[in-house]
């Protein structure tokens, strides 16, 4: 069986607090575990919080002398010309360079957007094949996705995020013919069942059915996520006090199955990959090479 070529698994979200990075980081480090080779890149040029767990997880291991695995990290500074036009040539080129520099040895390629609308977000959504979009388990985040009517409880005018995703869908299709596998996942669920909690899915199940998208369940609300950030470690690393900086937790393994859970329902290809690897096949040709390459004709 022959590559595909890098899978692209985009987390956006236009509101801040939902969990993209630390959701993004662990997918990573979850793939590289599982023997992937895995990229990223942060396009969150205020926040950069993928690309602080990324040095905090490096200091971490040298300081300590310990051997895990890292990504091949890039982080994308925003062009600050006065120019709209050269920014955006100027984002889409240093787009474009740090992927050609791992679309032909990488498995998969994990992108960090901002919970705002820029260039580099409008470029990372284009290229996605596989969607992650973390939402609050909460009435009030459902409006990132659609506005609701109180009484009926349909969506009933789309988000500004929602139309972002569709206009990339668009452009995908019209490019390479491929779509994009959209999940929105419930994040900080509560523990306990509520009115609430039982509204949020329902309604998210009808944005999803409006939008053309999947649900999923994510991550519930956890202590052991801020924990592990100042040390750059994730609830996949190995069960061991050195290594995690404490002793671990019923949080940690709880929280350790709720990510397995999230990348099943993801349906990412690794076993097309792992079979690709075995049968070392030569690439007949790489979509995302052609798709940044009739890009950059159309720009």
């Amino acid at each position: 069986m022959a590559r595909r070529g890098v899978h692209v698994i985009v987390v956006g979200n236009e509101k801040g607090g939902s969990g993209k990075s630390t959701t993004a980081f662990h997918l990573a480090i979850y793939l590289l575990y599982e023997g992937f080779k895995v990229a990223s890149i942060d396009v969150d040029s205020r926040q950069q919080t993928l690309t602080w767990y990324v040095r905090n997880r490096r200091d971490w291991a040298r300081n300590r002398g310990l051997r895990i695995p890292h990504t091949t990290h890039f982080h994308l500074p925003l062009a600050r010309g006065d120019s709209v036009r050269e920014n955006h040539r100027a984002d889409f080129d240093l787009f474009r360079q740090a992927v050609a520099e791992v679309e032909h040895d990488a498995d998969f390629l994990v992108i960090d957007t901002p919970g705002f609308d820029t260039n580099l977000t409008r470029l990372a959504h284009s290229l996605a094949d596989t969607l992650v979009t973390p939402v609050n388990d909460s009435l009030i985040d459902l409006n990132v996705m659609a506005q609701i009517d109180p009484v009926t409880g349909e969506p009933r005018e789309m988000s500004h995020y929602s139309r972002l995703v569709q206009r990339a869908r668009s452009e995908r299709l019209a490019i390479d013919g491929k779509t994009i596998d959209w999940v929105l996942v419930r994040n900080r669920i509560s523990m306990l069942s509520s009115r609430n909690m039982r509204q949020v899915q329902t309604m998210l199940e009808r944005i999803a059915l409006r939008l053309g998208c999947r649900v999923a369940d994510g991550i519930a609300e956890r202590v052991i996520f801020r924990s592990l950030f100042p040390t750059g470690m994730t609830v996949f690393d190995p069960l061991d006090e050195d290594l995690l900086g404490g002793l671990p937790s019923m949080s940690h393994m709880s929280a350790r199955q709720e990510y397995r859970n999230l990348v099943s329902a993801l349906h990412l290809p690794t076993a097309e990959i792992t079979a690709a690897h075995k049968a070392q096949a030569p690439a007949d040709s790489d979509p995302v090479h052609k798709f940044i390459h009739m890009m950059q004709t159309d720009n």
